[in-house]
């Protein structure tokens, strides 16, 4: 795989669906057609706005295939791997196909609300089952729990593998914290 880097502006896709609620490729490939001509610097796929829990195991893995046959090293290409089970999350790392793929987006656990050191060891084993580098995502208005700075960056001291954060958690004394 060639080198990358995530900077720049990257686009978390949409999941186009037809009528009958399966997938449209033809109008996924239209939309990386686009992305390809326009100066998009990077694709996030399975993120919260392609409707990823909605979404099964295997349909997860035709859209990623789709993307990685279709964009092939003209862009690199993120996936969203998270959820709020910290062994199914290791087990699906193991289990998904992630040829072509240059890193993951892992969001914190979601409902059960994990304590700092809960999410410490959550991303702690994601980061020693993932073959990628790890972009830690913060949402708390989604999540129910917010990881602080200092979660985020002895996570990031920890795993070496750990190459970002998307943090969008509103308060900015936080994020001055991360950089």
């Amino acid at each position: 795989m060639a080198d990358f880097s995530l900077k720049g502006m990257g686009v978390a896709l949409v999941t186009p669906f037809k009528a009958d609620k399966t997938i449209d490729f033809e109008a996924l490939e239209r939309l990386l057609d686009f992305h390809l001509q326009s100066g998009t610097d990077f694709l996030v796929v399975l993120g919260t706005t392609a409707e990823t829990a909605t979404l099964t195991h295997d349909e997860c893995n035709q859209i990623v295939r789709f993307v990685v046959a279709h964009v092939g090293e003209k862009l690199p290409i993120v996936v969203g791997l998270g959820g709020n089970d910290t062994m199914a999350l290791v087990e699906e790392l193991k289990s998904f196909d992630l040829e072509g793929v240059h890193s993951l987006l892992s969001v914190t656990p979601f409902y059960t609300r994990p304590s700092q050191e809960g999410l410490y060891q959550h991303f702690k084993a994601v980061c020693e089952a993932s073959p990628l580098p790890i972009v830690l995502y913060n949402v708390p208005a989604r999540t129910g729990v917010n990881m602080t700075a200092d979660t985020t960056l002895r996570i990031a001291r920890d795993c070496k593998n750990v190459i970002g954060i998307k943090e969008a958690h509103c308060d900015m004394n936080q994020v001055k914290e991360l950089i």
